[in-house]
């Protein structure tokens, strides 16, 4: 027995008709009738009872139409899946993202984006810094990862420039420095200060902006505690413990104690938001993906 048994079956039980499921089938009435005498001897059941004007399935043949109706649903269900699922429109999308690319208008905006385009689709999001970002691609746990850096990356993984933005210093709110109204701050009025490094192991990327940044005004900072992440930096700064650098965009981060200063001069270190996909472009959900963040940024840079 073969699929196209069963919709020569269901063709002609729902029809009631030979020659008119024939027509639907787009085929020749005597094949047709022929197909299904064979299905019955191989079944050795009467599925059809024949009646001057047409056909009507037996008691058999009723109870053999809803199981052959459920199978071809099912059939097409799993090919319309499957087609889904090639085209990128259904499937899973894990996206890696470092603890300051959320806080980029940008990537909340292009997800939700994504997610409105391509609702089948579930998309999960895994917060972690880049050497873990990078082990999570190369195994698989990811298919796509924002990044803060234009970093060097191992065999099979490709890194797309999206967009920059300038770094800002986070100072704490009773500091001399913190207040708007005074005149613009440069980098080197902070030379004298201690400097909140963050992340600076799993993912240097800003620590290296922020030090390269004090190093072209002319001073080498003076280094205080470190935090894991830029948030736990942000706390310490308004407990009072130093300043810090961080994206223009993570001053959306409200602390009680903090204060942001825009820098101004030619030493203003930028940090970069790219994102990072396999070589071979992945699953065809990623593929989507990565065109549309590709195809917005280009719009926000226009």
């Amino acid at each position: 027995m073969e699929l196209r048994h069963l919709r020569y079956f269901v063709a002609v039980a729902e029809e009631r008709h030979v020659t008119r499921a024939a027509e639907r089938l787009g085929m020749q009435q005597p094949p047709l009738s022929q197909q299904i005498r064979a299905l019955e001897a191989e079944l050795g059941v009467q599925l059809l009872r024949r009646r001057p004007r047409g056909v009507e399935p037996t008691e058999a043949g009723l109870a053999f139409l809803g199981e052959a109706q459920a199978i071809l649903a099912r059939l097409a269900a799993a090919t319309a899946t499957a087609r889904r699922i090639a085209a990128g429109e259904q499937g899973r999308l894990a996206v890696g993202v470092p603890p300051t690319a959320p806080f980029h208008p940008f990537v909340p905006g292009v997800i939700r984006s994504f997610r409105e385009a391509w609702p089948l689709v579930t998309l999960t999001l895994e917060e972690c810094l880049r050497a873990e970002l990078v082990e999570r691609l190369q195994d698989g746990r990811l298919d796509i990862a924002f990044f803060r850096a234009e970093a060097a990356l191992p065999e099979g993984l490709v890194l797309h420039r999206l967009l920059e933005e300038p770094m800002v210093a986070a100072l704490p709110a009773g500091h001399p420095l913190a207040a708007e109204a005074g005149p613009a701050l440069t980098l080197a009025a902070l030379a004298g200060e201690t400097f909140i490094a963050y992340a600076r192991q799993q993912g240097p990327a800003l620590f290296e902006a922020m030090l390269a940044g004090c190093l072209a005004a002319g001073f080498s900072p003076r280094l205080g505690q470190e935090a894991p992440r830029v948030t736990s930096a942000l706390s310490l700064v308004a407990a009072g413990l130093g300043v810090t650098l961080v994206p223009a965009s993570t001053r959306r981060v409200a602390l009680e104690g903090l204060a942001y200063r825009k820098l101004a001069g030619e030493a203003v270190p930028r940090a970069v938001l790219a994102i990072v996909a396999r070589r071979d472009g992945g699953s065809a959900a990623a593929r989507n993906f990565l065109a549309l963040v590709r195809q917005e940024a280009r719009k926000a840079r226009d």
